[in-house]
């Protein structure tokens, strides 16, 4: 009988402010009206949704780890408003504008919750840095500018001199300030999610699921117990795939970032007087995402490699740490004395066309995977908006989130596996200017 594999990362997140205090696991079997499988930001918005709307259920939401250790806790904490890729055609621009509404209702709605709940995670509305290495490279930041023009978004272009200032560093030649992305610890964010989710929710912590027995009713397997309920939603994005009839249209990556200790005042004061700022690059692949936060530490996020069994070594880790020591001194020569306190990988899932795995999967199974990154605010209301849509309640958002598409076929493995390495290895070649 074929079981789950689970995802393991042999490295801890490294915006965990203290340990996490785990929910007891599932040892007995439960009945329950809906089971959430992951407590990322799409699982946990469906059980808050789904919760709220009937109070009187009781939804399970059940996690390999944690929550302050799952994917969503791993990522680099900016929550952006606008899309990443927008096209040139009217089709793409409408796509586009729908993309744009979707994102910034989920961040109306983690605001609202961080406010009512006073979640500590940091939420600091400082706009994000979009900069490029390449001096030479026009094409990249014009088409940017171009596509923000066509969506009205207020935006403003910075030379070498003015990133300088900003950034404490000359290693960018230009880039765009958007207002808006919210910078964030995500650790802190889905811990305070967790923590603040309505009284007929339960979640167990370290319970893996090993497989789901469709049915009516469906059954979910745990190690210690079997849930036994109605419907199922699926938060796993690509991980686990064998838990999923929907295999062969995601695939999920691992990124790694690093973390430094806070700076001294020493060290500050070989820099430029700063506030917290977050940067991202024009090529994802080669380039780095970047971030000082406001208690003065800096972080890299760089380097994606294949995951496809969401399995990361500590070999895999150590490589990603040379990476981006190399990285902070290329950024900050006079910043040689400071070292990293943690390097760790997170997942995302991506998909062939960059649209998301939304929706009924199955007779009783729903998903909302498929993040392609970039995915506090746009699994947040990914998630939402799938319990509207499973329990057949009228949002006029569903339609937006529907006209994303579908997500394209990959092939399995090892077709897969070598598919993805040639794209990677197009990508680092063709950012190399900018790594």
């Amino acid at each position: 009988m074929k079981y789950a594999t689970l995802p393991f990362n042999q490295n801890k997140n490294g915006w965990l402010n203290k340990e996490a205090k785990p929910h007891p696991a599932l040892s007995a079997n439960i009945t329950a009206d809906w089971v959430v499988i992951g407590c990322g930001f799409a699982g946990l918005a469906f059980a808050r949704r789904v919760a709220s709307l009937h109070p009187d259920w009781h939804i399970v939401v059940v996690d390999a780890e944690c929550a302050g250790e799952s994917a969503s806790a791993r990522n680099s904490g900016f929550i952006i408003g606008l899309p990443h890729n927008i096209g040139s055609s009217t089709a793409e621009l409408k796509k586009a504008q729908a993309y744009r509404s979707l994102l910034q209702e989920g961040i109306q709605q983690l605001a609202s919750i961080v406010e009512q709940h006073k979640i500590a995670c940091d939420w600091e509305n400082v706009g994000k840095y979009h900069c490029q290495v390449d001096a030479t490279n026009e094409r990249l930041l014009r088409e940017y500018t171009d596509n923000l023009d066509a969506m009205g978004e207020t935006y403003q272009m910075l030379d070498a001199n003015e990133l300088a200032q900003t950034l404490g560093t000359r290693f960018y030649q230009k880039g765009i300030y958007t207002p808006g992305a919210i910078l964030v610890n995500p650790a802190s964010l889905t811990l305070g999610l967790a923590a603040s989710l309505p009284d007929n929710v339960t979640l167990y912590d370290n319970t893996p699921v090993m497989k789901i027995e469709h049915g009516q009713p469906m059954r979910v397997i745990t190690p210690h117990g079997i849930i036994t309920a109605p419907k199922v939603m699926l938060a796993t994005n690509a991980l686990s795939r064998e838990l999923s009839p929907v295999t062969s249209r995601q695939a999920a990556m691992a990124t790694f970032a690093s973390l430094t200790a806070p700076l001294s005042a020493e060290q500050r004061q070989r820099l430029p007087a700063m506030q917290s700022w977050g940067l991202t690059p024009v090529n994802a692949i080669a380039g780095a995402s970047v971030r000082y936060t406001h208690d003065h530490r800096l972080m890299i996020r760089q380097h994606v490699t294949p995951a496809l069994s969401g399995s990361v070594t500590a070999t895999q880790t150590w490589q990603a740490t040379l990476q981006h020591r190399n990285m902070l001194h290329r950024l900050w020569p006079q910043l040689t004395d400071v070292a990293f306190t943690h390097t760790w990988s997170g997942t995302i899932s991506v998909t062939r066309n960059g649209a998301p795995v939304w929706g009924a999967i199955g007779r009783a199974l729903y998903t909302a995977s498929g993040c392609n990154g970039a995915g506090i605010s746009k699994q947040t209301i990914a998630g939402s908006l799938l319990a509207d849509y499973a329990l057949g309640q009228d949002n006029p958002l569903i339609a937006p989130m529907l006209g994303l598409g579908e997500a394209s076929y990959l092939p399995p493995s090892p077709v897969l596996d070598a598919a993805i390495g040639l794209s990677l290895l197009k990508e680092r070649w063709l950012g190399r200017r900018e790594a």
